[in-house]
């Protein structure tokens, strides 16, 4: 089977990415959602397909589906507080999730609800430990916004670019292993997260 990411992000349109962008960031079952690569193709496909979809108006959609999303994240751990940490694990919740965005706040505090934004899994759990913490809405709004933007606004406009500076008869051969790299890159900070978290377990 050939697997299109362009063609779904044609087929999905601005209300499916912006619902998959919404889900990602503020809902416990969106934690798995690709919204790194989405924005990524969804950028490039706004340069190719620009009848399909208007780079700006993505954007601002997204941008704001990425706030709303945290407010509902954040509003969930504030209302459920720490039972969170109680809930059993299930296939669409699992407590390591939120335990090691835990541990990803108490090392960077609020810094990281702006730095979240790049690492998959936390980014959906970050807001939830803000609102379990009592951050204040004001602050927790602030990096919320500067967080939105840069993730939005960086990830979109540069698969937008990448549209723009690649030949068309170079589309195939270089969109997909891009891509690839960079989920394996928005990977890494998790990756050296657990290996540290083992050497101290060992310690």
């Amino acid at each position: 089977m050939h697997f299109d990411l362009p063609q779904i992000v044609k087929s999905l349109g601005y209300f499916g990415v912006w619902a998959i962008i919404f889900a990602e960031s503020g809902l416990l079952i969106g934690f798995f959602l690709p919204g790194d690569s989405l924005l990524f193709t969804a950028g490039f496909v706004a340069y190719t397909k620009p009848e399909l979809l208007n780079i700006w108006v993505l954007i601002f959609g997204a941008f704001v589906c990425a706030v709303l999303g945290d407010n509902v994240g954040y509003a969930t751990g504030h209302r459920f507080g720490r039972r969170l940490f109680q809930k059993e694990d299930s296939w669409l919740f699992h407590k390591k999730h939120l335990e090691k965005t835990q541990s990803f706040y108490e090392k960077h505090g609020k810094k990281t609800l702006v730095l979240a934004r790049f690492v998959p899994i936390v980014r959906t759990f970050a807001p939830i430990i803000a609102g379990i913490g009592a951050m204040h809405y004001k602050t927790f709004m602030s990096y919320n916004l500067i967080g939105g933007l840069l993730w939005t606004f960086g990830i979109t406009l540069l698969g937008y670019f990448l549209g723009k500076s690649l030949p068309a008869e170079q589309v195939d051969k270089y969109l997909l292993p891009i891509i690839g790299l960079i989920i394996v890159v928005s990977l890494i900070p998790s990756i050296v997260h657990i290996i540290q978290e083992n050497r101290g377990s060992k310690h």
